[in-house]
């Protein structure tokens, strides 16, 4: 009998050792989340809040043309609250919808300083489609459910949040102070004063006042 040949050195893996690397593969595809809590800070307002020495009602103004400029359809306005949406399509089964609201809040007792606060809110809708299917009823049968190709679309909301960018609500800010303000690259001109009426000369001399003395008799 021919001499079996010599097997080579088993390689034994410990099962402990490919625990460990899947649960390391697994640590990396995962990312870590962050807490919505950890997200607040309250440590400044200036993203989403500005001071101007004008009156509330003045400034929700401003604030309602400033929308206006920019294609924002006006839900609500009135003299301490602006509110406003528009629409946006970045795909074709995407739809995204921006709402505004500015609230102008007097600071101090004169009432001649607002603080407008200002948040926008982002939601995102995306085509659903469902299969759609027909019952038909047979005599014999009773009622079949008879599957169709033809299927349902509709716009689901997907997401929603408020936008954080400080450098989206500061341009909304720096034309906010142009139409409060006045936009200084449109001067505005005073109107030419209507001339006044031509005066009649005649009628402006002094009129000369009858004597009421008599005449001195002749001697």
């Amino acid at each position: 009998m021919s001499p079996r040949p010599h097997a080579g050195p088993r390689l034994h893996r410990s099962p402990t050792g490919a625990s460990a690397a899947l649960a390391m593969a697994l640590a990396g595809c995962v990312a870590p989340r962050t807490a919505i809590e950890s997200q607040e800070t309250f440590d400044s307002g200036t993203t989403y809040s500005r001071t101007y020495a004008a009156r509330d009602a003045h400034t929700c103004e401003a604030a309602r043309r400033t929308l206006l400029s920019q294609g924002y359809v006006i839900q609500d306005s009135g003299t301490q609250q602006v509110r406003a949406k528009k629409q946006f399509q970045p795909a074709l089964d995407t739809h995204v919808e921006v709402e505004f609201t500015v609230v102008c809040a007097r600071e101090g007792y004169g009432g001649v300083r607002t603080i407008a606060f200002v948040n926008a809110r982002q939601d995102r809708f995306a085509l659903k489609k469902s299969s759609t299917s027909a019952s038909v009823g047979l005599p014999a049968f009773g009622a079949l459910s008879l599957p169709f190709n033809g299927s349902d679309e509709a716009m689901v909301k997907v997401a929603s949040a408020t936008i954080a960018a400080a450098p989206f609500y500061d341009r909304f800010f720096k034309l906010l102070e142009r139409y409060l303000e006045g936009d200084p690259g449109q001067p505005i001109h005073a109107e030419p004063a209507e001339p006044p009426d031509p005066v009649d000369a005649s009628a402006s001399a002094p009129a000369s006042m009858p004597s009421s003395a008599p005449a001195a008799a002749p001697r």
